[in-house]
Parts: structure tokens; sequence; C-alpha cells
């Protein structure tokens, strides 16, 4: 008896960034896998086993409804940029039981340390001291009081609390901070966490002394930290931007950032690459990390553990899953906002 047949066309993503060689030998025990090639795969190509796949891996999967009446065996398909994109029908998608994953969930611990990383040495100074021990202007014994901050039992505040500001919490515990959150999705949706309080966005602004922006982008959601209320942040607020950039006036935080007002901590920008000539590599009182949050040897093969997970449990009709499904509530927010990859 033949295996169902998998079409994997994860380029741009590398199959050794996503898989441990064990968890892509488990995945060729369950299924044939056409593709996995680290190249694009030709469209012509892609189409021609369509009628034949039980599952779809790709980077940027492109199934409008004609294609999707041509797949008769589909039962998933699974995205591993890190966000939903545009270029399915969801709705047909629904229409046939056909379940569309998301690799979201693969990215969290790693995102979470590095978010965890830019806390710490944003709060502690580690990397204005650095460079000024290369300029040999250093402050031996300095208290740097009004600057500088502890972690335990800090005021810490989350802009968007799913998987990863959750598993940032997680890494937070032994500092026992006191920790508030905003987030209308989650909050609608009822849910509670028994270490955090969910309040409104001009609370978390005006009283936490490090903020983590880690929601999702969505059209409702551009800009939502505003100049407006950068303006009401204490004196000394560290802020991280993990998720993506879209969710700041990142230009109102950069000037604020310069002129000492509050420090700023991101892995995302606007514009990526950034311009050598940006004025935003002058400022002062930044971290910059080139969106490299993931960007750790092993750091994304845990979606290859949930691909390897879901496949064999879509298989064996278990609704238990690792990946993200998407609804159509969630993906008619996602997909209006400009999609980046992580």
């Amino acid at each position: 008896m033949s295996k169902p047949l998998i079409i994997m066309d994860q380029h741009f993503r590398q199959v050794e960034e996503l898989f441990r060689p064990s968890a892509f030998a488990g995945l060729s025990e369950h299924c044939d896998i056409h593709g996995g090639v680290n190249w694009p795969m030709t469209r012509e190509d892609f189409l021609l086993r369509l009628p034949e796949a039980e599952f779809v891996v790709a980077a940027k999967p492109e199934l409008d409804r004609s294609d999707l009446d041509k797949a008769p065996n589909l039962k998933a398909v699974i995205e591993v940029s890190g966000t939903f994109q545009t270029g399915i029908d969801y709705e047909a998608c629904f229409e046939r039981d056909i379940e569309v994953l998301s690799c979201a969930p693969g990215f969290r611990r790693s995102v979470a340390e590095m978010a965890l990383g830019l806390m710490i040495a944003g709060g502690r100074g580690i990397v204005d001291e650095h460079e000024r021990f290369r300029a040999g202007s250093e402050r031996w014994f300095n208290d740097n009081l009004g600057t500088d901050f502890s972690l335990y039992g800090q005021s810490i505040g989350f802009v968007g609390f799913g998987s990863i500001a959750q598993e940032c919490l997680r890494l937070l515990k032994p500092f026992a901070p006191r920790v508030h959150a905003f987030d209308p999705w989650l909050k609608g949706a009822g849910a509670s966490f028994d270490d955090i309080t969910f309040v409104a966005l001009e609370e978390i602004v005006r009283t936490c002394r490090c903020i983590v922006v880690a929601a999702t982008p969505t059209e409702e959601n551009y800009k939502l930290v505003s100049r407006g209320l950068i303006e009401q942040m204490r004196p000394g607020t560290l802020v991280v931007v993990i998720s993506r950039s879209h969710l700041v006036d990142f230009d109102a935080l950069v000037e604020a950032a310069d002129a000492g007002r509050i420090r700023l901590a991101s892995d995302v920008f606007p514009r990526e690459p950034v311009s050598k000539r940006a004025e935003m590599r002058q400022a002062e009182n930044v971290i910059w990390s080139p969106h490299r949050a993931a960007a750790v040897e092993g750091g994304r093969h845990p979606i290859g553990d949930m691909i390897l997970h879901d496949v064999a449990a879509i298989l064996s009709g278990s609704k238990d899953r690792l990946l993200q499904a998407a609804s159509l509530e969630t993906v008619r927010k996602i997909i209006r906002a400009p999609l980046v990859a992580g």
C-alpha cells in the first residue's frame, strides 16, 4: 500500500533549518515526500503532483479555489514562514475540511529567549556599558540609579499575550515580576491566567517599567503603540519589540530613546534590511538585533517536530495539534496586515 504524498515546497526555508534528521526521517516513514530540497519548486511541478497530495508544506503556499478543486485528497496545508499567508483561499479550505496550519508556535521558545535576553541587556545597561568600555569611558562601580533596573519584582507589560508572550512569562517566573497584559482577543475570549492581569493599553504604557510588544499584526493594530502613548511612558521605560514593528510608531520610539526618555530594544524594523545610511544606526539608548530571534542552531527545529506530530495525528484521526490552526475569524484579521517572514 502506497504512503500518503506530502508536497514539501519549504524554500526559502532550508530543510535542515526546519527538521532535525530524526524528524525528517520520521516524516518519511509516514509519507512519500515530493520536494524537500533547498531550492524553489516550480509551479508546474507543484500542480502536477497536487491531485495526489494529502499534505502541502510550503513557505508561501498558493492555493486558490480552482487549485483546491484539483486536490480531492488534500487534508492539510502547512505554512512555514511564520504567519498565515494571503495566497490561500481559506473559505474554500474550510468548506472542504482542509486544515490550514501555521508554524508560528514553533518560534515560541527561541523568540521568547531573545526577548528575555533583550530585557536583561536593556534593563541592566549591558550594551551601553560595553560600548563605553570600548571607548574608554566606562563607569566603574557606578550604580546608574534611575536608568538601570532589575527584573526581580519588576512591573512588566505585554502588548499581546499569545504563545511567545506566554513562553516569555514562563522564563520570567524566577524573577517574580508583576505582570500586566493588553490583549483584546484573549480577554474577549474569556481567557485568564493566574500570573497576569488584563488591563487597558494606556495603563501598561503609564505604569510598566518594561513593555514587551509581542502581538500578531492585524489591520486594526497598526501603530497601536502610538506617538501619543509613547509620550506617556515613564522616564527610563524599556520597550522591547519582538513581534513586528507594525505594532508601534517606530520613528517615535527611536526619537524618544535618542532623547534619553526611554530605552528601546528591537529585533524587527519597518523596512528590512535596514539601510546602511539609516539615522537610527546612530541613535542612543537602543539595542538593535537584525531580525534574528529564531536564528540560532536548532532554533526552528520545533517546527519540524510539530509538523511530524500533526501529520501523524491527522493520519490517525486524532484532533491533537501542535501547530496553529486557522479560523476564519483570525485569518480575516491577520491577512489584511502586511505579512513578513519570521
